[in-house]
């Protein structure tokens, strides 16, 4: 039985009520391009997407994302710098925090009207003081249209890129999609998701018969795997991109492009390690010009202080998966950026 709480208006009404200023739709205009340019070839810079595991709390979140801002300015002949402000959190086993869209008060219940205004607000605020338009997770495909007029990047979670409706809601979005590969590593299943992100698609979208023309940004994220007794395996050494960049020589798919999760599967989730990971994928592509062609750039989870907690006490610190330090973080984009 399903128990009706609060009635959520259409994207339509909210973006009517929070649109994005006209002075911000030139800044995600420029930035959507420089992006979307990246991912085709015609540029050789990185995309660095950056930020904390989950966007809990705005204060501190608009903190690093100003910092942030401040970087890129130093970086931008050489990385595309994309902050993570990441509003939906999938739980393993169901339960715990969801993130700002569910709960924009972790302490307390959800309240999803309100979350959906705090992201617009959290996003719009973001942009203002950086200049940089962020990248959240799909992991609600009917609640896409209330966001993706904010973001310059999205992406399909390994729990969600084997399902039909991600799949299908990937084609329609006209920035860069990012599909991560299942849990169980599957290099086929992520390349049949992609493929079908861009096809155009006829389906059933919130009450309505839908039509697209296809993705073609959609594109490869490589997150580790996780095998049958919860073992992480990685995926970012030289001999398994290789494989995908093959796989993608063989698929007919367009824009060929890895993005490169330096934590969870890859790193175990030890944070620190995602600072080895980087710098093995920058020797790997001053190997190999495929290599170098098809990889990217990066997702990094970073907070301003490193690690995490149980509760909500310290500012800057993740309350879900444990991230990189500031300090850290900036040395690393700006070494990334020095070997570019």
């Amino acid at each position: 039985m399903f128990e009706r709480q609060i009635k959520i208006p259409d994207p339509e009404e909210i973006l009517a009520e929070m649109p994005l200023p006209q002075n911000l739709r030139g800044v995600k205009a420029e930035r959507d391009r420089l992006v979307s340019d990246v991912i085709k070839g015609l540029s050789d810079k990185l995309i660095i997407i950056v930020g904390p595991c989950s966007a809990h709390e705005a204060a501190p979140v608009l903190d690093y994302v100003e910092r942030l801002g401040k970087l890129s300015r130093k970086v931008e002949d050489k990385l595309v710098l994309v902050p993570r402000i990441y509003t939906n959190k999938p739980r393993t086993r169901g339960v715990g925090y969801k993130g700002m869209f569910s709960q924009p008060d972790p302490t307390k219940s959800e309240d999803i009207l309100k979350g959906i205004f705090a992201i617009r607000d959290l996003n719009i605020k973001a942009m203002q003081i950086s200049g940089l338009s962020a990248a959240d997770e799909m992991l609600y495909p009917e609640n896409i249209h209330y966001v993706d007029d904010l973001l310059t990047y999205i992406a399909v979670g390994a729990r969600s890129s084997e399902n039909q409706l991600h799949r299908l809601v990937a084609g329609g979005i006209e920035v860069p999609v990012g599909i991560k590969n299942p849990m169980s590593g599957s290099v086929q299943v992520m390349l049949n998701s992609i493929y079908a992100a861009q096809c155009g698609q006829v389906f059933k979208l919130n009450g309505w018969q839908v039509k697209t023309d296809g993705n073609e940004l959609a594109h490869a994220i490589l997150r580790g795997a996780v095998d049958g007794y919860g073992n992480d395996i990685p995926n970012f050494h030289y001999e398994t991109v290789m494989q995908v960049v093959e796989g993608y020589a063989h698929s007919g798919l367009k824009n060929p492009a890895i993005i490169i999760d330096a934590n969870h599967s890859n790193s175990n989730k030890k944070f620190r390690q995602q600072i080895r990971i980087c710098d093995e994928v920058m020797q790997n592509r001053l190997y190999d010009k495929d290599f170098k062609r098809n990889v990217k750039g990066f997702m990094i989870e970073s907070f301003i202080e490193e690690g995490n907690q149980c509760e909500d006490k310290v500012y800057g610190k993740s309350i879900t998966d444990p991230c990189l330090g500031w300090r850290d973080t900036e040395r690393l984009i700006l070494d990334i950026a020095e070997r570019v």
